[in-house]
């Protein structure tokens, strides 16, 4: 008899409670963001020990070991160790495990090896060089890029040639060549007893799909099976679980259509809608009271899903009373942007909220650089996740590295850096070409008279010509311009497989450069924080430090903070620009967007920038999001500037002021930019960008 009495009643709300007591059957828990999904778990792992299911005889999966351990360790605490004896892990542990029982099936023997990501691509690499594709001069994708390409095709189910065409365009040339490696590699594999990560989900499937013996003693051996974070399950782990659950349908999986953020990794969002076609009968159960974030929080990311096209319908609601509304802020430019969320960083922590309390989400990693920049000049300590930070990619640091040239023609690590993207410059030379330019008085010039080979003698006179020209050219923008054209053709040789997103990445650098005027100010402020303190490290040396969290909302998804800024909220930023010509991946943005807002647990800032500079095109207005746009105004607050009041002699009494909040029978609510005149004004609206109105005619009404 057990000495422990759970009280599900009281520790469970009615939702979780059905979700609990409901054992038999296909069970699909959809759970809302913050709504206590892992308690959930946690409580009917308990539930069915309690019942008397010998723990052997229940599976669960999950994501990550960890988060077994975790949810196993809490049972054992609610119930009594024996929980600890539940069969959890990861689907990739488990395939490996029953692999090592049935994997003769498929003529491997129990002794096969397991190859990890840099064992996969060194045997690419060595059938890559065996067939001929690493000869010298020839752009055939590197290792890394190959293995990556090899697993989406396994994991997404689709061919090479379709993952090229969305994924690797400018590879396609390469596809018969790719193709001929892939097949070898498997052979590879076959032939030496070999399986890589994404071999042991394909192959655990096969065995299943192959041999319904197999199915059988499975079935008997997992009476109940658990999935946690379902709506990231693949083609591959779906058609597992149901193989597995063959002989009883006894399976619940937890997830939420909602946050489904992982299609890059191959996950697949109709799994979990199409859960119920797959397990006919399934009882859906929904989890809609949120534990984490305020009312008005939720009213917002509500909003956000319900136009999402694909869902199920939910409404997240809590039981806590208050809360602001979000706030919305529409910055003159990224510098204003990233002026609002320090200014409004350091209003907070003088307010008792600690730095690590708070976040700022983003797209994509390089949204966040200007705002780097400024949170370093106001010493405001942060560590960065999901993504480099500027000055660490490879690529900024061969642009950086032929300014600083520049400005100090003595810089050897400069030039060493350098010299090495040249094609033929090894080592050994460019330590010659070092040794000639070090006695030099003018290092530029003298890099004209070395005496070069005729493999290298064209690069080298190409960037002789580029850092003479650079010397000349006094804006920043302008030298980072010419700067362009020139490694454009290095950028594609030395890193061929990517380097349409590393194009990105410079034209993020051209974009800051804008309102630098100074060659060694615009420097400086990209290497005020040393490297060894970067997001190399990804957390604090001193963890009891306080610091502010950047990170990108894939990173970010889980996780939670008291105030969390949302920023770089126009169109073509997020959603991203290669998102919008595709209607599932525009949906998918949709959630993102979702997952953002609802990291917040008190405070939530939205931000969108008016103008921006686009490299070619100069400062531009910007759309703000549509996601910002299909918002219904009352549900968010507008940031107004706190100003100094004017005299009445300089402001009539009752006159339009800068950061009024005014609406507008045609173009809805918006706010003063600028006062032309006594009866001109220049108004931002929200999804109309600015507009300069007559007050004779235009009819504006203070809000």
């Amino acid at each position: 008899m057990r000495g422990r009495r759970i009280e599900y009643l009281k520790d469970l709300n009615p939702a979780q409670l059905e979700a609990v007591r409901t054992l038999f059957g296909p069970v699909l828990v959809i759970a809302g963001a913050g709504s206590g999904k892992t308690r959930t778990l946690v409580y009917r792992v308990a539930r069915l020990v309690e019942e008397g299911v010998p723990p052997e005889r229940i599976l669960l999966l999950t994501f990550t070991r960890k988060a077994a351990r975790e949810m196993l360790r809490r049972a054992s605490l609610i119930l009594d160790a024996s929980c600890e004896r539940v069969a959890g892990g990861t689907f990739h542990s488990l395939s490996h495990q029953m692999l090592r029982r049935y994997g003769h099936l498929l003529g491997y023997g129990s002794n096969f090896t397991v190859l990890d990501r840099g064992d996969a691509e060194d045997a690419i690499n060595l059938l890559r060089g065996a067939l001929g594709l690493a000869e010298k001069g020839r752009r055939f994708p590197k290792k890394d890029t190959l293995a990556s390409i090899f697993s989406k095709s396994v994991n997404q189910g689709r061919t090479l040639e379709e993952i090229l065409e969305k994924e690797y365009p400018h590879l396609l040339e390469h596809l018969p060549d790719i193709q001929r490696l892939f097949s070898e590699y498997q052979r590879y594999k076959r032939e030496h007893q070999l399986m890589d990560y994404d071999d042991l989900l394909l192959n655990w499937y096969r065995v299943l799909l192959e041999h319904p013996g197999v199915r059988r003693e499975i079935s008997r051996e997992f009476e109940f099976i658990m999935v946690d974070e379902y709506q990231d399950t693949n083609h591959l782990q779906a058609e597992i679980v149901r193989l597995m659950s063959e002989g009883h349908g006894n399976v619940m999986v937890v997830g939420d259509d909602s946050q489904s953020i992982y299609a890059f990794r191959g996950a697949n969002f109709r799994n979990i809608l199409q859960f119920p076609r797959l397990f006919p009968g399934a009882k859906i159960i929904k989890l809609e009271e949120n534990y984490r974030s305020t009312q008005p929080i939720l009213d917002l990311a509500n909003a956000v899903i319900a136009r999402a096209r694909e869902k199920y319908t939910k409404c997240l609601f809590t039981r806590k009373s208050g809360g602001r509304k979000p706030v919305v802020y529409r910055a003159r430019d990224e510098a204003d942007q990233s002026r609002f969320v320090a200014e409004r960083i350091l209003e907070l922590r003088e307010e008792g909220i600690p730095l690590s309390e708070m976040a700022v989400l983003f797209r994509a990693a390089f949204h966040s650089f200007d705002l780097e920049l400024e949170l370093a000049k106001r010493d405001i300590p942060f560590v960065k996740y999901g993504g480099l930070k500027l000055i660490e990619a490879a690529h900024i640091k061969d642009i950086v590295a032929h300014l600083r040239i520049i400005l100090n023609p003595y810089d050897l690590l400069s030039w060493h850096r350098v010299l090495l993207l040249l094609e033929g410059v090894g080592p050994r030379t460019a330590e010659k070409i070092m040794n000639h330019l070090r006695q030099s008085t003018d290092p530029v010039e003298t890099l004209a008279r070395f005496p070069s080979r005729p493999s290298f003698r064209e690069g080298l006179e190409a960037l002789y010509r580029v850092l003479r020209d650079l010397r000349d050219i006094p804006s920043v923008e302008e030298k980072l311009e010419r700067l362009y054209r020139y490694y454009t053709p290095v950028l594609e040789r030395v890193y061929h497989d990517d380097y349409p997103k590393r194009e990105r990445d410079l034209e993020s650098l051209l974009t800051l450069s804008h309102k630098y005027r100074d060659l060694s100010e615009f420097l400086a402020d990209l290497a005020l924080e040393p490297p060894e303190s970067s997001v190399a490290d990804l957390e604090p040396e001193n963890e009891t430090e306080d610091h502010l969290v950047l990170s990108t909302i894939h990173s970010a998804k889980g996780l939670e903070w008291h105030t969390v800024f949302v920023i770089a909220l126009s169109e073509g930023r997020f959603p991203s620009a290669y998102a919008v010509s595709s209607e599932e991946e525009l949906e998918e943005e949709r959630r993102l967007f979702y997952v953002a807002v609802t990291r917040a647990r008190e405070n939530l800032y939205l931000t969108h920038p008016v103008t921006g500079y686009v490299p070619g095109e100069g400062r531009v207005i910007l759309k703000p999001s549509r996601f910002l746009e299909e918002l219904p105004s009352h549900l968010y607050e507008i940031y107004r500037e706190p100003r100094e009041e004017a005299s009445d002699e300089e402001v009539p009494e009752g006159a339009f002021r800068p950061g009024d909040v005014v609406w507008h029978p045609r173009f809805g609510e918006g706010e003063i930019r600028d006062v032309l005149s006594q009866d001109k004004v220049r108004v931002y609206f929200l999804g109309h960008g600015e507009k300069t109105l007559h007050l004779k005619f235009a009819r504006l009404e203070r809000i």
